[in-house]
């Protein structure tokens, strides 16, 4: 098998601003270099993305364009223009697009991954100004890739309800868990500090937590809930509700941190609540049980599946489910114990070698 050029189009990457995309596209490269020392690739950043993002192997190779993306019609307009153009200079044999989007006339085949379908499930959660944007672009990158692959079974369940794509278009590659996760030094005996992990966005479903969390704190006062990640449409809303419920001494959004910063927060929580309403995968459910963090989460898929019996599910429609959970969560220390011990197990079952694996296998069949 002749080695191949391959593109990987990180235009999109913004660091601290994309969420769980930049977390996908760090460790899936990182996990190709790991695997993978006989195909050369080329990595078209952007003007922000900075040089962090190349493994720093020899076969991996940063062609920065000269686009900022903060300015996503910039990114958008250089991405259907440009980026095909540097593509065919390059002599690229195969282009992965990690961020949704792809340009439309490519002189190779493509492989385009969706993490979700959010646009097309929960439209009332995008700005009525770039959802149209959102429906064009998706729906022509989505039809033109000659494989598409979806984080979980889940998002390809969409893919095929809304853009009538099937196997063996579309494959399931789920998401890994970065091993520092299992290493993570647990404070004996943990802090009382509840951590979620999640963008401020609507879907998350972080209203009903913070009320859930009044509920508790109304008899549990010495507990702290941790809110850790990017400040998104929700963050004004959030804040606001936070004060109303006289929790503004008791929760605190972070915003986007660090991942040293991020595993320390894992290390110190007593227990994880993640509750959201929609999910394409849902990775700081894998993190928290590889952090032997005991977990409570949606009961909805994919995250129920992903997370089998390691966790405590709930309907996340239900406050007082929610708030029953953590109660259960750091009063019930056999629970506590059993999770402890099932969720690093689970966990394992996730990584981002094999990941990476079944990317390029994706690549291999797509390129000519």
């Amino acid at each position: 098998m002749r080695p191949l050029r391959i593109g990987v189009n990180a235009l999109y990457l913004i660091p601290g601003r994309v969420g769980g995309t930049e977390i996908y596209l760090r460790n899936l490269l990182r996990a190709l270099g790991e695997i993978d020392g006989t195909n050369e690739y080329f990595l078209f950043t952007n003007g922000e993305t900075g040089t962090g993002l190349n493994p720093g192997l020899p076969n991996f190779h940063t062609v920065e364009q000269a686009v900022r993306a903060t300015y996503r019609p910039a990114r958008i307009v250089w991405e259907q223009t440009v980026l095909p153009v540097a593509v065919a200079a390059w002599r690229i044999d195969v282009l992965l697009n990690p961020g949704f989007t792809a340009p439309f006339l490519c002189g190779c085949p493509q492989v385009t991954v969706f993490h979700d379908l959010q646009h097309k499930r929960h439209p009332e959660h995008f700005r009525w100004f770039d959802l149209p944007f959102w429906r064009f672009l998706l729906f022509w990158s989505a039809h033109l890739a000659q494989i598409v692959i979806a984080d979980s079974e889940a998002t390809a369940a969409d893919l095929d309800r809304f853009y009538r794509l099937t196997p063996p278009t579309v494959r399931v590659v789920p998401l890994g868990v970065d091993p520092k996760f299992f290493t993570i030094p647990r404070v004996h005996p943990a802090e009382p500090l509840l951590l979620s992990v999640s963008t401020l966005h609507p879907h998350k479903n972080l209203d009903r937590l913070l009320r859930a969390f009044a509920v508790f704190h109304g008899k549990r006062s010495e507990f702290r809930l941790v809110i850790a990640g990017l400040r998104g449409f929700d963050s004004q809303n959030l804040e606001r509700l936070r004060d109303a419920l006289g929790l503004a001494d008791a929760v605190e959004f972070t915003g986007w941190i660090p991942r040293e910063d991020l595993y320390r927060l894992y290390g110190r929580a007593c227990a994880f609540l993640y509750a959201s309403t929609f999910e394409g995968f849902g990775l700081p459910v894998l993190e928290a049980l590889a952090a032997g963090v005991p977990t409570a989460c949606s009961g909805i898929e994919p995250l129920a599946g992903t997370a089998g019996d390691a966790a405590l599910q709930f309907d996340p429609n239900d406050e007082a489910a929610m708030a029953a959970a953590m109660e259960r969560l750091v009063s019930d220390e056999e629970l506590h114990e059993t999770l402890s011990t099932k969720g690093p197990e689970r966990a394992s079952r996730f990584s981002w070698l094999t990941t990476a694996r079944l990317t390029l296998s994706a690549l291999r069949d797509a390129a000519p």
